[in-house]
This record gives structure tokens, C-alpha cells and sequence, in this order.
């Protein structure tokens, strides 16, 4: 297990430097680019559509940088057994390696992206409080929630490739229904049942709660997506261990 974490980091590392050196901005890009779409999304929304709430721009900052993170990683990792298939031939590795590293190499991707993120907000006049004690369990469920749907979207997409082209469709539909432009309490009471039990609008709205307006997180409702998340997540170890064997000789026909 030791060597198999350092195995890990060391491909993250080692693919973060390569995807690096293919840019004249280097390692600026997972900088610019994220800060880019944002910036397109403030224009369209914040200026041209002109929402009136308060504090509009923090407020939509922090759901597509939180949306991005975990939609990107999905995207890269829906593919990972099929993009190692050269390394499957050359040695034997638990295939459930491949979609960590993915997993790891956009988590620091966002590290960067969240901390540039805490830092606009505090200058942007948002004060550090005691409810920052709970930031490191929101993050914890992101990530939960993260690696379990991208190791489920990994495990079977080498089964059905196609299903790149709708999972993509997928997170095009939930990216509207999340809560990035708007908030859980602005849509009509009979339907905000519904709208938590979507996972990511939970999670964005308890980074929202936290660094905006300094209220404690809805423990129940982000217990319940940690609990979703680790059933998820089991499942998904459980097909990668079935199929463990079986991904090379799909892969390579």
C-alpha cells in the first residue's frame, strides 16, 4: 500500500509537470484558465444579465470554482483506464491507481484555484470567523463526493466509451440545477426538497454559508452526502476489484 501511494504521487507529479511543459504559461494556466471562465460567466450574468442580490460575484465565484473542481476531475477521470492502456501492457498495477492519480493531479489543481479563491474573498471584505472550523469537513465531503463519481465513471466507461458523450451531457444538466447561479432558499418552497437532494448543490451552499455569510453548514444535509458519497464509493472499489483482470483485455481489443 506504501508503494503503491508513493506510486500515486509520483505519476500525479510527474503528469502535472508534463501537462506543464506543454504551455508557454506553465504551470499559470491552471491560474488563468479556471480565472478566465469565471470572468466570462461574471460578464454574461453579472453585468449583461445584471442580477441585483448582493454580493453577486463573490457569491458566484465560489459555486463554479467549487463545480469546476469536481466536474473536471470527472471529466479527465472518465477516461483513465483507457488513456494507461500502453502501461497495462508493460506491468501489473491495480487498475484503480490510474483514476486516483487523476483524482490527486486536479486536487492540487484546485488547491490553487481555492486558495487564489480565499484570498479575493478577504479582500474582497469577508472576515476569517469560527465557522472556518468547518471548512476542512465541507472539504472532506467535496472530495468524497469527488472520488466516488469519478472512480463509478472510470470503472465503466472502458465497458461503454460512449458514455464519455453523456456523462458530459450529465454535467452539463447538473451544472444549471446545482445552485451556481442562484441559491436554494431563491426557488419555490415545494420544490427545495428536491433541490438538496442533489449533492453538489449541498456541498456549494455549505461553502457559500461558511465563507460568505459565517453561518455554520447544514451537518444533516452534508452527513447525508457523506454517507451517499461513501456507498458510492464502495461500489465503485468493489467493480474495480471484480474487474481488476478483466479492463486489459477489454482495453486492448
Amino acid at each position: 500500500m506504501k508503494r503503491y501511494l508513493e506510486l500515486i504521487l509520483y505519476k500525479a507529479l510527474a503528469e502535472l509537470k508534463a501537462e506543464s511543459a506543454r504551455t508557454y504559461l506553465s504551470f499559470l494556466w491552471w491560474v488563468f484558465e479556471p480565472v478566465m471562465n469565471m470572468a466570462i460567466f461574471y460578464v454574461v450574468f453579472g453585468l449583461l444579465y445584471r442580477r441585483s442580490e448582493a454580493d453577486f460575484v463573490p457569491f458566484l465565484l465560489i459555486g463554479l470554482t467549487v463545480w469546476n473542481g469536481f466536474a473536471n476531475t470527472i471529466r479527465h477521470g472518465a477516461g483513465a483506464i483507457l488513456d494507461n492502456h500502453p502501461l497495462m501492457r508493460q506491468t501489473y498495477l491495480p487498475k484503480i491507481l490510474f483514476p486516483l492519480v487523476v483524482v490527486v493531479q486536479d486536487g492540487v489543481k484546485f488547491g490553487i484555484v481555492f486558495s487564489l479563491l480565499l484570498l479575493f474573498l478577504w479582500l474582497y471584505g469577508f472576515v476569517v470567523s469560527s465557522v472556518y472550523l468547518a471548512l476542512p469537513a465541507v472539504l472532506m465531503v467535496l472530495l468524497l463526493l469527488t472520488l466516488a463519481c469519478t472512480l463509478m465513471v472510470a470503472a465503466i466507461i472502458p465497458f461503454v466509451p460512449d458514455l464519455r458523450f453523456v456523462i458530459e451531457s450529465v454535467l452539463q444538466l447538473a451544472f444549471f440545477v446545482s445552485g451556481v447561479f442562484f441559491s436554494g432558499g431563491s426557488i419555490p418552497v415545494k420544490y427545495q426538497g428536491l433541490f438538496y437532494w442533489n449533492p453538489m448543490a449541498v456541498v456549494i451552499e455549505s461553502f457559500r454559508d461558511i465563507l460568505m455569510h459565517g453561518h455554520w453548514p447544514n451537518w444533516l444535509l452534508l452527513g447525508r452526502v457523506g454517507l451517499l458519497s461513501l456507498a458510492v464509493l464502495m461500489m465503485a472499489a468493489l467493480l474495480f476489484h471484480r474487474w481488476d483482470r478483466v479492463y486489459p483485455k477489454v482495453v486492448l481489443r
